[in-house]
Parts: C-alpha cells; sequence; structure tokens
C-alpha cells in the first residue's frame, strides 16, 4: 500500500472532499450531537459550526495537489505524525481546523478531544473510516489531560496543535523545548470591541452580542471587552441593556435558543468567581431579567459599566457570557486601552470612516481585526494570535505551512 504522504494530492484531495460531502450529508445528525456535546444553541451548531467545518474540509482539498504554488521556490514534504489537542468550545471545527491542512498536506494525525467533548470528534471518525481513509492516517484519542501530555510528548510526533488555555499553551511549549518537534498554539484571548461615535449605533449593538454572546461566551476571540467612545456612551449602554432583555436562556435543543448551556460545572464556578469579584472590585453589575432553567449550568448574559483596566475582569479571560465596558475619549486612547492585554488574538473596529478602520488596525496587537462586524470566519483567511495568545496561523494558505517541510527548489 502507497503512503500517505506518497500519495499523488490529488489522490489525497479525493478523501478530503469525501469527507466534507458526508458531514453535508449529515449534518442534522451532527449539529445535534455538538450542541447536546457541549451546549451550545443548534441554531449555532447548524447555521455556524457545521457549515464552516465542511467548508475547511472542501478548501484544504482544493490545495491538497497544489502545494508547490502555496509556497513559490520552494519544495514541500509533510512534517510526519501531527500530535492535535483540541478543545471543548467547538469540538468539531476545531478537529476540522486542524485536520484539513495536515492530511492535504500529507502528514498522519493523532487527534486528542476534550475529555467533556469526545461525541463529534468520535463520529467525525467513523465519517472518515466511511470515506475509506487507509488504516492509521488519522487516529482519535480521547482521555483527560496526562492523555494529551503523553501525545504531545510521545517521541514519534513531529508536529504539535494546540488550542486552549495560555497556561496549558505554556505547559506545552516548556515540554516541547529542545527537542525538534514543530509547534503551533492558539490560545486565549481579551478581544476588544471598539465602537467610535460616527458607528451605526443598533448594527454595533448586534455585533457587541454577536461578539460576546455567541457560544455561550466560549469563544477564545469574544469580543468581552467593549470600549465605546464617549459621546455614544449612554445611548449604546441603553440599547445594550434592551437588547440583552431579549436574548432567550435554556435547552440548546430548542432553536429559539441564543443562549445555551456552560460547558460544566466547572466552567460555572470560574465564571462566577470572576463576576462576584467585579463586583467587590467596584464595577456596576447589570443582568436582565432571565429565568434560568432549574437544572444543568445555566448564567444569564452580564455586563459590567464602571470598570478599571486594573479589574480582573477586564484582564483575564472569563469564557463565559460577560461583557466589561470602558469608554475612551480619542483613537489614540482606545488603541492604548485595547493593546493593554497580554492577549492579542482579535479586535473589533466599528466606524463609518474607511481611514479610521485601516488607521486603527495598523496599531492593533490582534492577529485578527474585523471591521464593522464581528466573528466571521472563513476557511481561506488566516486565524491566529500574538503574545500570549500564542503564534501560528490556521486558514487559508497560511494553514499549511506549520505542517510542511521547506526546502529551497535547486
Amino acid at each position: 500500500m502507497t503512503a500517505w504522504r506518497d500519495l499523488p494530492g490529488s489522490e489525497r484531495a479525493k478523501y478530503l472532499y469525501r469527507i466534507a460531502r458526508a458531514l453535508q450529508e449529515r449534518a442534522r445528525e451532527f449539529a445535534v450531537l455538538e450542541s447536546m456535546n457541549g451546549g451550545k444553541p443548534i441554531k449555532e451548531s447548524r447555521d455556524v459550526d457545521l457549515p464552516l467545518a465542511a467548508a475547511h474540509f472542501f478548501y484544504y482539498a482544493g490545495w491538497a495537489d497544489k502545494l508547490e504554488y502555496a509556497f513559490p521556490a520552494m519544495t514541500p514534504t509533510p512534517l510526519g505524525v501531527a500530535g492535535q489537542v483540541i478543545p471543548w468550545n467547538f469540538p468539531l471545527l476545531m478537529a476540522a481546523w486542524k485536520l484539513a491542512p495536515a492530511l492535504a498536506a500529507g502528514n498522519t494525525a493523532v487527534l486528542k478531544p476534550a475529555e467533556t467533548t469526545p461525541l463529534t470528534a468520535l463520529l467525525l471518525g467513523e465519517v472518515i473510516q466511511q470515506a475509506d481513509l487507509p488504516p492509521g492516517v488519522v487516529n482519535i484519542l480521547t482521555g483527560a489531560g496526562a492523555t494529551g501530555a503523553s501525545l504531545v510528548g510521545h517521541p514519534d510526533v513531529d508536529k504539535v496543535a494546540f488550542t486552549g488555555s495560555t497556561e496549558v499553551g505554556k505547559q506545552i511549549r516548556r515540554a516541547v523545548a529542545g527537542t525538534s518537534k514543530h509547534l503551533t498554539l492558539e490560545l486565549g484571548g481579551k478581544a476588544a470591541n471598539i465602537v467610535f461615535e460616527d458607528a451605526p449605533v443598533d448594527q454595533a449593538v448586534e455585533g457587541v452580542v454577536n461578539g460576546i454572546f455567541f457560544n455561550q461566551g466560549h469563544v477564545c476571540c469574544a469580543g468581552s471587552r467593549l470600549l465605546v467612545q464617549e459621546p455614544v456612551f449612554e445611548e449604546l449602554l441603553e440599547k445594550l441593556k434592551v437588547r440583552l432583555g431579549t436574548l432567550r436562556v435554556g435547552d440548546p435543543l430548542d432553536k429559539n435558543t441564543d443562549i445555551g448551556a456552560i460547558n460544566s460545572r466547572a466552567q460555572l464556578e470560574k465564571i462566577g468567581e470572576l463576576v462576584a469579584r467585579g463586583v467587590e472590585e467596584g464595577a456596576i453589575m447589570y443582568q436582565p431579567p432571565c429565568d434560568l432553567p432549574d437544572r444543568g449550568f445555566w448564567f444569564a448574559p452580564t455586563l459590567f459599566t464602571g470598570v478599571s483596566q486594573s479589574h480582573r475582569i477586564a484582564r483575564e479571560e472569563i469564557f463565559g457570557p460577560v461583557l466589561s465596558i470602558l469608554t475612551f475619549r480619542t483613537p489614540e486612547e482606545a488603541v492604548e486601552k485595547a493593546n493593554n492585554t497580554p492577549y492579542g488574538l482579535s479586535a473589533g473596529i466599528w466606524t463609518e470612516k474607511g481611514s479610521r478602520i485601516l488607521w486603527m488596525a495598523e496599531r492593533m496587537r490582534a492577529g485578527v481585526v474585523w471591521a464593522n462586524t464581528f466573528n466571521r470566519f472563513d476557511p481561506s483567511s488566516p486565524f491566529g494570535g500574538y503574545k500570549e495568545s500564542g503564534f501560528g496561523r490556521e486558514g487559508g494558505r497560511h494553514g499549511l505551512e506549520p505542517y510542511v517541510r521547506l526546502e529551497p527548489v535547486s
């Protein structure tokens, strides 16, 4: 049997296309399982996670026989075995982000899903079997942190890709230091969503809500810090409070639900602890009237005003439906406050002036900057961060580079 790395790119592409089509054909099944898996609303699993997961396999299938064009004047060769550790907030989508470029480039993979959300990864394994990939090309390994540590430290792993917390990312970087392993890390974030006085306020409110309450705030690039220019602060705050009152918290399998369940008791306790600390430090908390289900792990949509940059809720990643609001007067002050964080994953800018968008984006220390929108993803667009948000990119041609060894054409 021809080794996976030695198959022509056009042959590897056929397998990736099969996986992509199977995801589309079984989208309803996967969407329901993903909402049961992690607690996210079914409309998000159905309308975001599944289409994007399939799109990533389609996209990288297209690259599989064009690698020499992706890296002009270079000869790309696969690294070997990729050990991939993914988080619990986007289990299926993160599996697609990791597996599709690795397989397109000719690598084999060992994928470890989070211990609380293994279901869709295992169903994806069934799809991969049905796509008739050669045995051993994709391996799915369940388990907790010790399992991931064993995978990262295994001597036969040539490449480690991790998405998760900054704390664990630092542990992984220490573990691979001094080895020949290649490494990419996509870690936490504390994104600033910046609204200028000339922004369309109603549109900005929707963007802010999507930025922080999408997937219950379980998003590494969530817009958890809102910076509002002072002249529109009162108007935006009032409209934001009204909008929060319309959000429905409850059964993830109900298509009308806006905010689903918190992933675990441990995460719920972390959110509650940081919110309590925000109140203790003097910030003003607002939660709309909200009937939470009696059973399960739930947290009402929450916003804080009167927030200082020194408050923990403004500096630490909460990873829940909690928004901290600060104000600014000038673009220079907005840049200074937005960049005043150890993270650098994403940011949002809301203004009608294109020149201001470009001026701000040039100065933001964030890997992704959205303009007059938030949380928009495309397989052809690279995603990744700076500083404690990690390094390396996923998506686009840039997402192939971490999975190949490049040698100049002789």
